[in-house]
């Protein structure tokens, strides 16, 4: 699946990058104990690291903070996915399981602080964009809401946005009956190259463990 970069984000944020990881015949479901574990003792662990510290404070959340900013985005108001996931656990209020594929997503997403979308292959159309978001643009988001997507960074195919490091859209969400996944992590532009790629395998690696079926990593960005 072609996904292409905007020069308007090239132009705002050098160095930005994305994990592309796609997948085939997979198979989602409740998740194995050993990540649901895994998943409840990370929370612990970040909870109690947050009992000294602002979560702005961490490298990755600050990073991404200041990527909302430049496009025009105000972070207070509107906090990327890492940011919102480890402001719930200083409330202790913890993740709860979902499925594989999301549990998957929010473990990484928590481990190295960056947002990460994951989508249903089948439910695209056309080749994919990330652009910065219109002021007439805007999708029912998984938080159960219209977001406006106006200088959000967006993901969008033919039809439209439907994904972002802000919230990701119902129209392409993963489900149990999801066999094809196309999988976004928004990694962090500082980060040496060497560290994105081993760190989008590791990702990959682990979701087709899980689930089965077959993946393919790259890199895309500016």
């Amino acid at each position: 699946m072609e996904v292409h970069v905007s020069d308007a984000i090239c132009g705002l944020i050098p160095g930005f990058t994305l994990g592309i990881m796609e997948y085939q015949d997979v198979q989602i479901g409740e998740s194995p104990q050993m990540l649901k574990g895994r998943l409840q003792l990370f929370q612990e662990s970040i909870y109690f690291d947050l009992l000294d510290k602002n979560v702005t404070e961490l490298e990755g959340i600050k990073e991404w903070r200041g990527i909302f900013k430049t496009t025009g985005k105000d972070p207070n108001r509107y906090r990327h996915s890492a940011e919102a996931l480890y402001r719930r656990i200083a409330k202790q209020n913890y993740l709860q399981s979902i499925h594989s594929a999301i549990d998957l997503n929010n473990f990484f997403s928590l481990e190295y602080q960056v947002p990460i979308g994951i989508y249903d292959s089948d439910k695209l159309q056309g080749p994919i964009t990330i652009k910065i978001g219109e002021e007439n643009e805007e999708y029912a988001g998984l938080n159960g809401r219209a977001n406006n997507l106006a200088n959000l960074i967006v993901t969008a195919d033919a039809s439209g946005p439907f994904g972002s490091p802000f919230v990701d859209s119902e129209r392409t969400a993963v489900t149990e009956e999801t066999r094809n996944a196309l999988q976004i992590v928004y990694l962090r532009p500082s980060s040496p190259l060497l560290d994105k790629e081993k760190m989008t395998a590791s990702l990959m690696n682990m979701f087709t463990q899980i689930h089965g079926g077959t993946g393919t990593y790259r890199l895309t960005g500016c």
